[in-house]
């Protein structure tokens, strides 16, 4: 398991207050409970604070599952 993907779950846990919450790429909003537009902006707003990264609108608005969303964390970390 990498940084970035041991660092996301740990936010995910966290923003969705579920120790028992297992990432995978082809996780959606769909298959987590809670997990509204409101959820959604605090979930990006935690991964930016915790990497020091920011997304544009267009980015988080064209994910369409946490690998990409994992693939995307991942390289703006890498640059």
């Amino acid at each position: 398991m990498n940084d970035v993907h041991t660092r996301l779950t740990a936010i995910f846990r966290d923003v969705f207050d579920d120790e028992s919450l297992v990432l995978r790429d082809d996780l959606t909003a769909e298959d987590v409970e809670n997990w509204d537009s409101l959820t959604h902006i605090n979930l990006i707003v935690a991964i930016e604070k915790e990497f020091r990264i920011r997304f544009t609108t267009a980015e988080v608005s064209g994910l369409k599952n946490v690998g990409e969303l994992e693939a995307l964390a991942a390289a703006k970390v890498n640059r």
